[in-house]
């Protein structure tokens, strides 16, 4: 749908301009913002590598090991539904650390893993508590090292690329905890209905 939707507003948009004589402009457009699109690319594949990088250090070192063991008793609280030692208790802690480092990419594969063995370990194609709750959370993404946005604005010269961290590691603390607040009270609103 989302893509019928683009495709339309495209197409209005091209046969306005050939009615408004702005064509010229609309074909600069498009070749200015392919270049940029090519360049922003690939100024953010050379920082993801490099984070990329780190985290395999920090994984030969053990810090990853550590920030896991450091999450798991928060993460066996908020999946109580899960067993301790079920992959998808790993995939989920993987996922969670990935994004705390800002790197979306890596922890994407890892998210879709954890849904997979969500699903079977619930042994239905419905969404269980688990899921829905792993979704609330990864929607939210705790980060407080926004690499991907951090490389966008090196990309762009800003000034000070690394200034919007603060506010970061702030707003997203908030949208987790408004996540897990939210999925929590529906949550018990469904299983005090479904006791009535």
């Amino acid at each position: 749908m989302v893509n019928l939707i683009w495709a339309c507003m495209a197409m209005i948009g091209i046969v306005y301009a050939m009615f408004n004589g702005t064509m010229e402009n609309v074909n600069k457009a498009l070749f200015e913002s392919a270049n940029n699109a090519v360049t922003l690319s690939i100024g953010l594949i050379s920082i993801l590598v490099f984070w990329l990088g780190i985290m395999k250090v920090a994984e030969s070192a053990g810090v990853l090991k550590w920030l896991i063991r450091l999450f798991r008793p928060i993460v066996e609280k908020i999946f109580p539904e899960i067993p301790r030692d079920h992959p998808a208790m790993g995939y989920i802690l993987s996922n969670i650390v990935a994004n705390i480092f800002g790197l979306g990419n890596a922890a994407t594969p890892m998210g879709i893993k954890a849904m997979e063995q969500m699903k079977v370990l619930s042994g239905t194609d419905t969404a269980s508590r688990s899921m829905i709750t792993f979704l609330a959370i990864n929607t939210s993404s705790l980060t407080l090292i926004p690499t991907t946005v951090i490389a966008i604005r090196m990309q762009y010269n800003s000034v000070s690329p690394t200034e919007i961290v603060g506010t970061t590691i702030i707003a997203t603390i908030v949208s987790t905890v408004s996540a897990l607040i939210i999925d929590r009270y529906y949550y018990f609103k469904s299983v005090r209905r479904d006791n009535k």
